[in-house]
């Protein structure tokens, strides 16, 4: 009898392992799936109190009171499922007992918003090239997969026209727009702007396995942005990264055959250490630490490329620049919000004090990701507009240069 009770016990232990390991490895699965799979659609989780009439006849809105609706600067919101938006500007109102917030409507682009019920906080600010005010116009830069449309901005003004053209590469999730924030310090400094798409962005035609590979393979459709640069009369290069965007330009700065032209990085809330940036979002999710451990193999590995649909695993240490900062040749602004939960400025903070030689780190107080522009515009294109006449050695002598110095330094 006593051998029976113990068979069952080992049994129901052998049986409760089973399934955690299976509960385990189905947790792992979906947070690799998370990772490397695009969004299509992303769910309207701020509630839109109302949208009403203010002074002068302008436009208000009011939220649900949090860090980043009640944050200082300008802002965007997608509603109607993505195809109404709309820029946010300043704070007009706080009611602390009703816990709501209620901002200026600067613009409304598309979409009715007074009908909206809910919708998508988001940086972006501009989500079409026209409203830049700025002369561009739309190219097609041929890729190994198909092609990837971009904007190309020329300099207003002839007489500032440089042999320097800026590449802005956007962030994960998002589309050139998000990238657009960049364009405006740059083509007050005379350069030209590329702000490009990429593979699996939604805009860029599709890679064959259809995944992220966290900048792994997405710099060489950037690669062959700068290409075209190149045949336009380029001679130096920019590369402007937005979060995902800076780890793809690290990685184009360090592998591009065309990397003798990349004169500097301005990377904002770049990723710098996959791993790392992985886990902290996976912990704030409530992950548990297994869990996540198992996701970064899972993504790393051949023989569970049936889970991630990866046609290649990813090479978590090839895309980390904390081990990698000997590595760096180029000069690298970062540009991070302190209280970024998103990439932890902990990160950019670690390589930038190994580096002090090569990189100069601009602190944002901001919490949210990739939004250090809208909370501070006025220190993000100052930051910048420095960095960059500094860098390229740049005098300027005529007058009207100078007062576009004094300008962007304002």
């Amino acid at each position: 009898m006593a051998k029976k009770t113990a068979l069952r016990s080992l049994i129901g232990l052998a049986t409760a392992a089973t399934a955690g390991s299976a509960v385990v490895f189905l947790g792992a699965a979906y947070f690799a799936r998370q990772v490397v799979v695009p969004k299509t659609t992303r769910s309207e989780d701020l509630p839109i109190r109302r949208v009403f009439g203010g002074a002068e006849g302008s436009l208000q809105i009011e939220l649900p009171a949090s860090p980043q609706t009640r944050a200082p600067g300008r802002y965007s919101l997608w509603f109607a499922n993505g195809s109404g938006h709309a820029c946010l500007g300043r704070v007009t109102k706080t009611d602390t007992e009703a816990g709501t917030v209620t901002r200026v409507v600067e613009r409304v682009d598309s979409g009715d918003l007074p009908s909206a019920r809910a919708g998508i906080w988001s940086g972006y600010v501009f989500s079409k090239p026209d409203q830049l005010d700025l002369p561009y116009s739309v190219v097609q830069i041929p890729t190994e997969h198909g092609t990837a449309p971009a904007w190309k901005f020329m300099p207003a003004t002839a007489s500032l026209v440089s042999n320097v053209w800026a590449i802005h590469i956007h962030g994960m999730g998002g589309t050139r727009a998000g990238a657009l924030r960049g364009v405006p310090v740059a083509n007050r400094l005379g350069h030209t702007s590329l702000v490009v798409s990429f593979r699996n962005d939604r805009e860029a035609t599709e890679s064959t396995d259809a995944r992220y590979m966290l900048g792994q393979t997405e710099w060489i459709d950037v690669e062959a942005a700068i290409g075209f640069a190149i045949s336009e009369g380029a001679q130096k290069i920019l590369l402007f990264g937005w979060s995902l965007g800076g780890s793809i330009a690290l990685q184009l700065a360090n592998l591009s055959a065309y990397s003798r032209y990349v004169s500097g990085l301005i990377l904002d809330a770049p990723v710098m250490d996959w791993s790392r940036t992985l886990t902290s979002n996976a912990q704030a999710s409530g992950l548990p630490g297994p869990v996540a451990a198992l996701g970064l193999r899972l993504m790393q590995s051949r023989t569970f490329r049936w889970v991630t649909g990866l046609e290649e695993p990813l090479n978590f240490q090839s895309l980390d620049w904390v081990e990698r900062a000997s590595e760096l040749k180029k000069p690298v602004l970062l540009l991070h919000g302190k209280g970024d939960l998103s990439t932890p400025f902990e990160v950019s903070e670690l390589v930038a004090n190994l580096r002090p030689d090569l990189i100069q780190l601009v602190p944002f107080d901001v919490e949210g990701h990739s939004q250090e522009w809208n909370v501070d515009i006025e220190k993000w294109e100052g930051a910048v507009a420095d960095w960059i006449v500094s860098l390229n050695g740049e005098v300027k002598e005529d007058d009207e240069a100078g007062e576009l110095a004094d300008a962007s330094a304002e």
